[in-house]
């Protein structure tokens, strides 16, 4: 995202008006991203139990590859046309976008026991809680860090669709644990990045895309952790 464009005159930040709008971008980035993850394990329950609903879009690879696809295009598309989209309309595709990951995460209620789910949610939640407190608070400059995450993320995604192919019990195992290890990451260094983009003098209908935005990523930083850590903790629990 870029805001380059954006002008910051000293009363700005002599006015403690840095503080304040940060601390209010903040609060939204996670009062939404917890708005998605709502929606989202809902739609997942939802799905999960409906036999009918199971079979529309998992029994039909047309809808399974149109969800899976829908996604992947609103992934790329929000950010690339953030400036030109309305609030309204930022927040609803994310909305939109935590109800197909819902509906597309609805199998682990059959393979996964509901007792490993909710374990393994809480350690997720706990350990992105963490991690995101760290990125929030700390000096340090995690930006480098970031660069080496998502190269790391391009060769974890080729990793994983190796192993389709090659279907290695001890690859599936290393993946899991870097996949982890990476959205660990991945969580100290979005939170850092909202945290610097909102503490810039933004007007208050870019503020609000920032926050809807920075849900997003820090919302599939956690989507992401915890399914990771399912296929860790959960290896002994499949029915």
């Amino acid at each position: 995202m870029e805001y380059n464009n954006q002008t910051t005159p000293p009363s700005f930040y002599e006015s403690g008006a840095v503080t304040r709008q940060t601390n209010a971008v903040m609060k939204r980035v996670y009062v939404r991203m917890f708005i998605g993850l709502l929606v989202s394990a809902f739609c997942a329950l939802g799905v999960a139990s409906s036999p009918a609903a199971l079979s529309f879009f998992f029994g039909n690879q047309l809808v399974f590859w149109g969800m899976l696809i829908a996604m992947l295009v609103m992934a790329f598309v929000i950010p690339a046309r953030l400036n030109k989209m309305s609030t309204g309309a930022v927040l609803s595709c994310f909305i939109a976008y935590s109800a197909l990951m819902g509906c597309w995460l609805a199998p682990i209620f059959l393979v996964y026991k509901l007792g490993t789910i909710v374990y393994t949610l809480f350690i997720t939640a706990g350990t992105f809680g963490a991690m995101s407190v760290y990125g929030f608070f700390t000096k340090t400059d995690l930006s480098k860090m970031g660069s080496y995450l998502i190269m790391a993320l391009f060769g974890l995604l080729i990793a994983m669709v190796v192993n389709i192919f090659v279907a290695s019990s001890t690859f599936d195992w290393i993946i899991s644990i870097v996949g982890v290890l990476l959205f660990v990451g991945l969580t100290a260094w979005d939170t850092q990045q909202v945290k610097q983009l909102s503490a810039m003098n933004l007007d208050p209908a870019m503020a609000d895309k920032l926050a809807t935005m920075g849900a997003m990523n820090l919302y599939l930083d956690f989507i992401n952790l915890f399914l990771f850590l399912l296929r860790i903790l959960g290896g002994n629990s499949r029915d």
